[in-house]
């Protein structure tokens, strides 16, 4: 799989989604069973060189909004302490692997960090929940999923 496997519906519906067009390349890695995204696989690099910390992108309207009100419920702070500080480093280093992996563009300046772009704690739980859909071992990722309530989805293809 390619980054430029997005049909041009994805593009479409992602940019439905956004609000704008997409600033890079993407694949969706993730699809309800009605085949609406959930999760996207971004390009380490957007179109004009910028770094893309996340690489996996939680873009279901449903989901977004309701690990938006864990957010703001003081989520990220409750769910870094729920997690063991070893197994989300863990998470973090792995995610940066994946990425470097998948980076195409080494002559720019790198994306660094874990889960989208932190190195330790949590940032963002609308990362971690897409990296845990993607398949990948995510302690934070496991608990958002467990709060939210998750519509039918099928993995399509990860790169993991």
């Amino acid at each position: 799989m390619t980054f430029l496997d997005a049909t041009e519906a994805d593009y479409s519906v992602l940019e439905q989604l956004l609000g704008r067009e997409p600033a890079g390349r993407f694949a969706v890695v993730v699809r309800r069973i009605s085949g609406e995204p959930v999760v996207i696989e971004n390009e380490p690099h957007l179109r004009d060189g910028t770094p893309m910390p996340t690489l996996y992108w939680l873009v279901d309207k449903e989901l977004h909004e309701a690990v938006s009100r864990i957010e703001g419920d003081a989520g990220v702070h409750r769910y870094e302490e729920l997690t063991n500080p070893e197994d989300l480093q863990a998470t973090h280093d792995a995610y940066a692997e994946r990425r470097k992996a998948a980076t195409v563009r080494h002559d720019l300046v790198q994306p660094s960090g874990g889960v989208g772009g932190t190195r330790v704690g949590v940032k963002c739980l609308h990362a971690h929940l897409a990296n845990f859909l993607v398949g990948n071992s995510d302690p934070v990722g496991e608990i958002v999923a467990t709060e939210v309530a998750l519509p039918e989805f099928v993995i399509i293809d990860v790169r993991a």
